[in-house]
């Protein structure tokens, strides 16, 4: 354990140090929450096209619902694990770039990650037979917002792999729970029902 630790805190520092001050504005923009808003908007447009407003309806409150879960649940790790975050870790932190506009306390795992890997899945799995690269752009998108919680200094590459795993994990069981609502309540048509 204590050598896959060692190797989590050398990747860190490898991937954390490939940065530039040149690109700091860029992945502090790409790390933060409301960044991601147009491109929420463009997948809520495909949802739309592709199920009808009453199907879209449903699968933006099972997003919510996905990101409820994965946020509360990488809350309840961090503070089970007490993981510190590599800008708190004495050690690493005099040798890593740190960017980020706060560092929190405790880190293992990435909710950011785990939320990305689990919009990923979900909303993949629905759109998947209507737009067929749409998992390359939604798998570009979620380690691009991963990789931005290593760059700006904050998680760990083990605090997002974790995160990754937990996610994928969440959004297949919540995109189960999708299809299960949508033969249970809806025609079983493939065509929008408006």
């Amino acid at each position: 354990m204590e050598q896959l630790v060692e190797l989590d805190h050398q990747l860190y520092l490898f991937l954390n140090n490939l940065g530039d001050p040149a690109w700091d504005d860029f992945w502090n923009f790409v790390t933060n929450k409301f960044a991601s808003i147009p491109f929420y908007a463009l997948l809520v447009f495909f949802l739309y096209k592709a199920l009808g407003w009453k199907k879209t309806l449903l699968s933006l409150v099972l997003v919510a619902a996905v990101i409820t879960c994965t946020d509360q649940l990488s809350n309840l790790f961090k503070d089970f694990f007490e993981r510190p975050r590599p800008c708190r870790q004495e050690g690493i932190m005099e040798y890593a770039r740190f960017v980020a506009v706060r560092c929190g306390r405790h880190g293992y795992f990435s909710a950011h990650a785990a939320s990305s890997a689990a919009l990923v899945v979900y909303l993949g799995m629905i759109l998947k037979t209507y737009w067929k690269h749409i998992f390359p752009v939604l798998i570009f998108w979620g380690l691009l917002v991963s990789y931005s919680r290593i760059y700006i200094g904050v998680h760990y590459p083990g605090d997002v792999v974790s995160g990754w795993i937990i996610g994928i994990t969440i959004g297949y069981l919540f995109f189960l729970l999708f299809r299960f609502l949508e033969k249970k309540y809806f025609k079983s048509s493939a065509t929008s029902e408006d």
